[in-house]
């Protein structure tokens, strides 16, 4: 008897120890795999820290390639300004848009300096100017006049021939809930709310206008189109000849700048300043334009 239990005991034994060991071994394959896939989460954690990091680095670096180009472009507007403001004449740059080239840190800037009065004023142009310009870039002689008319009666150069009531009439009967103000325009955009203007038109024309320019075009204007419309208003005798025949006291500027930083940084600025020895300061700046691409 006792002989049989101790063979059953030892038979026993040896089933309980390969169990246990079974037991062990599937706790220390889940173990493994724990630490395998944590490793592999902590390893895809640092690759991405690491990856916004550079991100990050890459794009603070544009941001201050573009800032220094930026700065180098508006070194080059003033740079410009005290030029124009030199005593010596012959010191100065030309208007005609000619390009100079400077060095400004680690930035290479081209500005191009070019004179407001070589373009036609919206605000102040007779609506016979208005309608040559209109003609010489394309518009047809009915499509001209009409849209001359409707800058004049938007800006509120045009004789008064219609009431306003009328005005807001023809505007309404062509699907527009607003009338032209009889204001002068505070930007070129605002053309494209006149009645009859399309935004072809507009592209065409609004290379050679400006908000900024005498009321006549300066003879001496480096703009073919501006020249064809001055001419064309000539030979029908309803403009005698281009204004600023004498040099005026003062000059209105449009300077442009465009500055190439390092990074490929490209920075674009745009003035209009008006210089002359009347002036409080010589100079003084009118409006700034900037950009990026």
């Amino acid at each position: 008897m006792w002989r049989l239990v101790l063979q059953v005991t030892a038979a026993i034994r040896p089933a309980r120890a390969s169990s246990a060991s079974a037991g062990c071994s599937r706790s220390s394959g889940f173990a493994l795999i724990i630490v395998l896939w944590t490793l592999v989460l902590i390893a895809f954690i640092v690759l991405q820290i690491t990856a916004s990091g550079r991100t990050e680095i890459r794009i603070a670096g544009n941001l201050v390639a573009n800032a220094m180009a930026e700065a180098a472009a508006d070194g080059a507007i003033f740079e410009a300004i005290f030029n124009l403001t030199e005593a010596q004449a012959d010191q100065r740059w030309s208007i005609d848009g000619t390009t100079h080239q400077l060095e400004i840190g680690d930035s290479r800037v081209v500005v191009r300096l070019e004179d407001e009065a070589g373009w036609i004023n919206p605000n102040t142009a007779t609506p016979a100017l208005l309608e040559a310009l209109l003609h010489v870039t394309g518009s047809d002689p009915e499509s001209a006049r009409r849209v001359a008319t409707g800058i004049g009666e938007w800006v509120g150069s045009a004789p008064v021939t219609k009431s306003q009531e009328a005005r807001l009439a023809e505007y309404r009967t062509a699907g527009l809930d607003y009338g032209p103000p009889s204001a002068p325009l505070e930007t070129i955009d605002e053309l494209g709310r006149v009645l009859g203007m399309t935004p072809a038109i507009l592209t065409t024309i609004r290379r050679h206008l400006t908000l900024f320019g005498p009321p006549e075009p300066s003879a001496t204007t480096t703009d073919p189109i501006v020249a064809a419309a001055v001419a064309e208003v000539m030979q029908t005798g309803q403009l005698t000849s281009p204004g600023n025949q004498t040099p005026p006291d003062v000059l209105t500027i449009r300077i442009t700048a465009v500055a190439l930083g390092p990074s490929n940084a490209r920075a674009i600025r745009l003035a209009i300043a008006r210089v002359g020895a009347m002036l409080p300061r010589g100079y003084e700046v009118r409006a700034w334009l900037r950009g990026f691409d």
